[in-house]
């Protein structure tokens, strides 16, 4: 593995129809490779927030559905494993069961009606989205001021 390879995250999809879905929601794919015809690996590069989520079905129906926004992390960097990622990414959201993660896929449509892209959405909303789902309770919406704030916020930090 190549030092560029090596500070990428990577994230194995896979696709078996009605069986197991694992695809990205959102993301900037920095490299692509088909594995076979069911199975993609995508990179990441460091910094870079996506939306993976997983699904399975059993013979009695769903019995996984899973959301998870993770921002790929840099070399040194302390990072949560999830199964399909590697090494792994800092958690901004996990969502499980189809309830939330319909909500959580309700949320980045409408930060995406925004204009804005969910790579670009301030990370603590997707972290603001989890806890507030965690808790039973309805999130915020995303709006273009807060968004504004993220970018002037993120300007300091530069």
């Amino acid at each position: 593995m190549t030092g560029l390879a090596a500070a990428r995250t990577r994230v194995e999809l896979l696709h078996l129809e009605g069986k197991i879905e694992r695809w990205i929601r959102f993301g900037d794919v920095a490299e692509e490779e088909i594995l076979d015809r069911r199975r993609r690996a995508l990179w990441f590069a460091p910094g870079s927030v996506f939306a993976f989520v997983r699904w399975g079905s059993g013979d009695h129906g769903t019995i996984v559905s899973r959301i998870d926004i993770l921002r790929a992390c840099r070399a040194g960097e302390a990072y949560t494993t999830i199964p399909g990622v590697s090494p792994g990414g800092e958690l901004l959201l996990r969502a499980n069961g189809w309830r939330k993660v319909e909500r959580v896929l309700v949320a980045i449509d409408q930060v995406e009606a925004l204009g804005v892209p969910p790579t670009d959405a301030c990370p603590d909303h997707w972290r603001h989205i989890h806890n507030r789902l965690a808790a039973a309770d309805e999130p915020r919406p995303y709006t273009a001021r807060r968004h504004a704030a993220w970018l002037a916020r993120r300007s300091l930090d530069l």
